[in-house]
């Protein structure tokens, strides 16, 4: 998590534990009421940020919209919370542990986190829009070597090549060199030099947006860049591709003579 973050859960237990509220301002003194809301909230961002970060990860292959994910994830932090409220407030209150006052604590508890998931969502996505800018440099783009006066001048950046299409619907993290493509259900699996994102577009739109990479289609189901086909095995039934990474793609009859004319030297 990022400073920011963190700064935020500190100026909101300063706040709740300066104005004392539900009642804690008159029941307890100031370090009983700072230890509350410090429990109370320390407690409550961390559930309600595990929870929304772990829907994100188990619902990506079914849901494509990630706000929608970690709402979810967040929502059902709300349980926890509700009970982990009502745990204090007998600890450290005295007040009665009912299924009442749990039912009271939930209802108040779901908003709050919807609102706080859609603040941490906001945030992060700002932080990823500056990001290739400010912070990830540019795999298409490598540092110009240094030459002496009398060499040719260096190209300019708009000489460089245009980075595919398709890297600007991933992660920056992940973006990198195009290696591969694979249909996943109604998804493209993506997979680059630095990593491998599930992303919801078709697969002909997937192909489309690798702009000039080299690459072919070997199967309705997989298109491979040039560079990373290690070899071309010739079975009893079919051609499969040996990747530089150890993995095989199977090649369809559709594509065969395609691959036979590009890959047919890598044998």
């Amino acid at each position: 998590m990022s400073p920011r973050y963190w700064l935020t859960v500190g100026v909101v237990v300063l706040v709740f534990w300066i104005t004392g509220p539900f009642g804690t301002l008159a029941a307890m003194g100031p370090v009983k009421r700072l230890a509350f809301w410090l429990l109370l909230h320390g407690a409550a961002f961390t559930i309600a940020t595990v929870s929304a970060a772990l829907a994100d990860m188990a619902l990506s292959g079914i849901i494509g919209n990630k706000l929608v994910r970690m709402m979810i994830g967040s929502a059902l932090a709300a349980a926890p919370i509700g009970g982990w409220i009502v745990i204090l407030q007998s600890g450290l209150m005295g007040d009665p542990a009912t299924l009442e006052e749990f039912g009271r604590q939930f209802a108040v508890s779901l908003p709050l986190c919807l609102l706080f998931c859609l603040l941490i969502y906001l945030t992060a996505s700002g932080r990823r829009a500056e990001a290739p800018q400010a912070m990830t440099p540019s795999p298409f783009m490598q540092p110009p070597a240094q030459t002496p006066a009398s060499s040719p001048a260096q190209p300019s950046a708009s000489d460089m090549p245009e980075p595919p299409p398709l890297l600007t619907r991933l992660k920056p993290e992940t973006r990198g060199r195009l290696l591969r493509l694979s249909v996943q259900d109604h998804y493209t699996d993506v997979v680059t030099s630095r990593g491998r994102e599930l992303i919801l577009l078709r697969f002909s739109d997937a192909i489309r947006e690798t702009g000039a990479t080299p690459g072919l289609q070997v199967h309705r189901s997989h298109w491979v860049a040039d560079d990373v086909v290690r070899r071309l095995s010739r079975g009893p039934n079919r051609l499969t591709l040996e990747l530089t990474d150890g993995s095989e793609i199977p090649v369809s009859r559709t594509y065969a003579a395609d691959v036979r004319d590009r890959f047919g030297d890598r044998v």
